[in-house]
This record gives C-alpha cells, sequence and structure tokens, in this order.
C-alpha cells in the first residue's frame, strides 16, 4: 500500500492532537498548570487571612473609641454633678400656731360648762346664782315640773302704776337666818290644787334673771314657800327646754364664773 496513502502511527497521532487543540481554542477553553492554581490558592488564603486582621483591628479600634467615649461622658457627668446641686424638695409648712381667744382663756379660767349641740349639759343638782342679790343657791334640776320655782317668803301683793306687783323675802344663803326683800312685777298667776284639800292656792310667777354655769338667762319662777324643801331652787321644764339636757349621772357639772359670783359683770 502506498505511504502516501496511509500515513504512519505517528501522523495519525499529530494530526489528532491538533484537531484537539483546534477545538479547545475555538470553544475558549485553556489549560492552566497545577502549579499556577496551587499560587492562587496560596494567593486568595493569604487575602482571606488579611481581610480577617482587618475585620479583627476595626473591632477592636470600635471597642476601644467606645470605651474612651464613656469615660468621658461619665466623666462630664461627675463634673456636672459636682458643680450643680441636685434639686431638693421644700421642707414641709409648720404648723399655724393656734392662739386661742384670750376672752374664751378667761371665760375657761372663770367657769366652765359643758354643752352638746349647743345645749347646756346640767347634772340633778346645780349652784345656781340670782342675778341682782348674787346670792348662790344649790338647785335641783327637775324635768317633771313645768315651770321652776324659787323659796320665797311673806309674799305680798300691791298695786304700783296699774300693774300687779309682789314683795317677798328670800333668804340669804350665806348668813342663816337673814332675809333679802325683792320687789318684782307680777307676770301672770297660777293655780294649785293641793292635794289633801278641794280649794286652790293662786300663786305668783315673776321673771328673775339668774346664772348657771356661764349661761344667763331670764326666766319665770313661781314663788312659794320651800323652807321645809330640800332645795330653795327648783329648776323646772320653762327652762330646760331647748337651752339644758340633763345628765342624770352628775352633779354640779358645771361652774358660775368668778366675774358673775363677784358682781363684777352684774347687768341689772
Amino acid at each position: 500500500m502506498d505511504a502516501r496513502i496511509f500515513p504512519g502511527k505517528a501522523s495519525v497521532a499529530c494530526l489528532l492532537a491538533a484537531m484537539t487543540l483546534a477545538g479547545c481554542a475555538s470553544d475558549r477553553y485553556y489549560l492552566v498548570s497545577n502549579n499556577d492554581i496551587r499560587d492562587l490558592d496560596t494567593t486568595l488564603q493569604a487575602q482571606k487571612t488579611g481581610l480577617q486582621t482587618l475585620l479583627m483591628s476595626s473591632a477592636q479600634q470600635h471597642d476601644t473609641l467606645l470605651r474612651q467615649n464613656r469615660l468621658a461622658t461619665d466623666t462630664v457627668l461627675a463634673a456636672i454633678d459636682e458643680r450643680v446641686k441636685p434639686p431638693e424638695c421644700p421642707p414641709p409648712p409648720k404648723p399655724a400656731a393656734c392662739h386661742p381667744d384670750q376672752s374664751a382663756v378667761t371665760a375657761e379660767r372663770e367657769g366652765y360648762a359643758n354643752r352638746l349641740a349647743g345645749k347646756l349639759v346640767v347634772g340633778e343638782r346645780e349652784k345656781f346664782l340670782l342675778i341682782g342679790p348674787q346670792f348662790t343657791f344649790t338647785a335641783r334640776i327637775d324635768s317633771g315640773a313645768e315651770t321652776s320655782s324659787l323659796d320665797a317668803r311673806n309674799i305680798q301683793r300691791f298695786e304700783r302704776d296699774g300693774q300687779n306687783w309682789v314683795r317677798f323675802d328670800i333668804p340669804d344663803p350665806e348668813q342663816d337666818g337673814e332675809l333679802h326683800t325683792l320687789e318684782r312685777e307680777i307676770a301672770r298667776n297660777v293655780r294649785i290644787i293641793q292635794s289633801n284639800e278641794e280649794d286652790y292656792e293662786r300663786r305668783p310667777v315673776v321673771e328673775l334673771q339668774f346664772a348657771i354655769g356661764n349661761h344667763r338667762q331670764k326666766a319665770e319662777f313661781t314663788l312659794s314657800n320651800r323652807e321645809h324643801m330640800s332645795h330653795t331652787v327648783l329648776i323646772g321644764r320653762n327652762i330646760l327646754r331647748d337651752v339644758m339636757l340633763i345628765d342624770v349621772g352628775k352633779e354640779f357639772a358645771t361652774e358660775l364664773p368668778t366675774s358673775l359670783t363677784n358682781g363684777e359683770d352684774d347687768p341689772s
């Protein structure tokens, strides 16, 4: 066979290699050696290491700056606290001093009277001052009696300026047996029927001014002989009504002001 038609093995190998290289070149693929690949890996690894080092350094610097800023802020705040006095609450106001009314103090020193809802609280017995003669008696408080009563002796009726008057004597509580004469206009008369008699007795009623505790009042009193009674004065409902309350468990719950007992404040 002619060698020009059938070339040798060497020629065939060369032909195949050329075709292969031509195909690769046409598809833009290049052959890289293993040494070059290793160099590239080494370079990439070095770059990664460098980047990590930079990141760590940047983080440390950031932390350092934060600490420095925080320290500076604390220093400034501490300086402000030292220079600026913190606000303080004002002290609570002191309670106003209580200055009692001198008239009230004087009244308390001179006498007292317990009161409830504006009414004078009295016991079963109280000191009774008859203003005028300034006689002090022990009066019995009796809610069963309608009209108050006063011990009177030698009662004599008479007329003055067309009006009915009465003259009577009252015992002096400090001088045994001594009598003091008073004259008053008769306000009215009351009929008293005795239990053992069919007839009745007309008793004059007069207005008298008196004081119990620091309470002064003018009221009607029936004049009658109470010589054999336990008390010279009887206080009835005509005085108690709307003015006094009785505490049956007490006696002498009030005191008379010294200004009255001494006659310093005698309105008559």
